[in-house]
C-alpha cells in the first residue's frame, strides 16, 4: 500500500481501516479498526513522549501493518511533519533530515548500524521506536550508548500498535514496560498480560504473553504460552531459552520442536552457524532444558515484519528431520 492509498483510505466517510496481522504464529489475518481508536492512540504516543506541531516523523514501515498506519496517524493528530521513504532494511540510506520520531523493526535497526553514515543519523533521531520483534542483546548494548532516547515497544494489532514503552538507554533504562496513561495492565490465572485500555479496545484484551508484573504497573515480557513446549514432562519456554543460548551465538537462530514419541516435544534449535551446538556446550541452562536437535540453516524464517515465523519454523524442522 502506498501512502495516498491509506490517506484515501482515512480520509473517506467509513468509521473504519482495514490492518493485517503480522503472522508471526501462523496465517496473517485482516481486521478492521475504528478510526477514532487510532486517534486516540496516537495521542497517548505523543502525550507521552512530548511531540509538538512541526516535530518531524519519520515512516519507513509497510502501510499494511498498523505499526505504519498509526505512523501516518501521529503525523495527523498531532501536526507533525511526515517524511515518508520505502519499506527497506535501510531506512536512512536516502534522508539527512534531523527526525524526532521514527519507528523501526529489530532489522532496520541492525542494518542501518552496519552502516556507518547511517549510524550516525539513527544516533541523531530523538525518540526511536523499535518494535515488531524482541531486540537481540547483542544489538540492545550497542543501543544504550545513543545520545537520544531508544524505546522498545510493546503492543499488538489488536491494540493499535504499542500500549507500553520500555526505555533502553540512559540512565532510565529498564527491562520492564511503562503502559501508557490510560492503559492498565494485569495477569491471568495462567500468568499471562491482561490488558485494559477503554479508549482503543471494548473489553479486557488477554494476551498469550507471559509476563512478570510489578506493583506500580510495569512488566517485562517472559515468553509467548503458546512458545511453551512439554519435553519429556518438563516445561521449556522457547524465548527464555533463546535468552540463555544468545550470548553464546554470533549469528541468529530460533527454538522450535518436532514431536516426538518419547519426549512428546523434542526441542530443536534452527541456527545460522554450522557450529551452533559446540559453541552453547558451556551454556547454563535448567535441568533438561538442552535442546535434543540441532538444524543448519541458511536463514532463519523470518516474518515482512522481523518477528520470528515460528510456525514455518516448527514446519522446516519437521520436514528436515522427517
Amino acid at each position: 500500500m502506498l501512502l495516498n492509498d491509506f490517506l484515501t483510505e482515512w480520509n473517506d466517510p467509513r468509521d473504519t481501516v482495514e490492518v493485517q496481522t503480522s503472522g508471526s504464529t501462523g496465517q496473517p489475518q485482516r481486521m478492521q479498526v475504528r478510526k477514532s481508536r487510532m486517534r486516540a492512540s496516537a495521542r497517548m504516543t505523543c502525550d507521552f513522549l512530548g511531540l509538538r506541531p512541526g516535530d518531524t516523523a519519520l515512516l519507513c514501515m509497510n502501510l499494511r501493518y498498523i505499526g505504519a498506519k498509526m505512523m501516518v496517524v501521529r503525523s495527523l493528530e498531532r501536526g507533525l511533519r511526515l517524511i515518508s521513504v520505502p519499506p527497506t532494511s535501510h531506512p536512512l540510506a536516502t534522508t539527512d533530515e534531523q527526525i524526532d520520531l521514527a519507528a523501526m523493526v529489530p532489522l532496520q535497526v541492525y542494518a542501518a548500524l552496519q552502516v556507518p553514515r547511517e549510524a550516525e543519523r539513527l544516533r541523531r533521531v530523538r525518540h526511536l521506536l523499535i518494535g515488531g520483534g524482541a531486540i537481540d542483546a547483542r544489538l540492545e548494548e550497542q543501543l544504550r550508548v545513543f545520545p537520544h532516547a531508544v524505546w522498545s515497544t510493546y503492543g499488538m494489532t489488536e491494540t493499535l500498535s504499542h500500549i507500553a514503552l520500555r526505555r533502553v538507554n540512559g540512565p532510565a533504562s529498564t527491562d520492564f514496560y511503562t503502559p501508557l496513561p490510560g492503559v492498565r495492565v494485569g495477569l491471568s490465572e495462567s500468568g499471562c498480560l491482561a490488558i485494559e485500555a477503554p479508549a482503543l479496545c471494548d473489553a479486557k484484551l488477554l494476551t498469550n504473553d507471559l509476563a512478570k508484573l510489578l506493583p506500580d504497573g510495569r512488566f517485562r515480557i517472559i515468553g509467548r504460552a503458546d512458545n511453551t513446549l512439554v519435553s519429556g514432562g518438563v516445561k521449556v519456554q522457547a524465548e527464555e531459552l533463546e535468552r540463555l543460548l544468545r550470548p553464546c551465538l554470533p549469528k541468529p537462530f530460533l527454538v522450535t520442536w518436532i514431536s516426538d514419541e518419547r519426549l512428546g516435544q523434542a526441542v530443536v534449535v534452527l541456527a545460522e552457524d554450522e557450529q551452533a551446538e559446540l559453541l552453547c556446550r558451556r551454556a547454563s541452562l535448567p535441568d533438561y532444558w538442552w535442546p535434543r536437535h540441532w538444524l543448519h540453516v541458511d536463514r532463519i524464517p523470518l516474518t515482512e515484519t522481523g518477528k520470528p515465523a515460528r510456525a514455518e519454523a516448527h514446519e522446516r524442522a519437521k520436514r528436515m528431520l522427517s
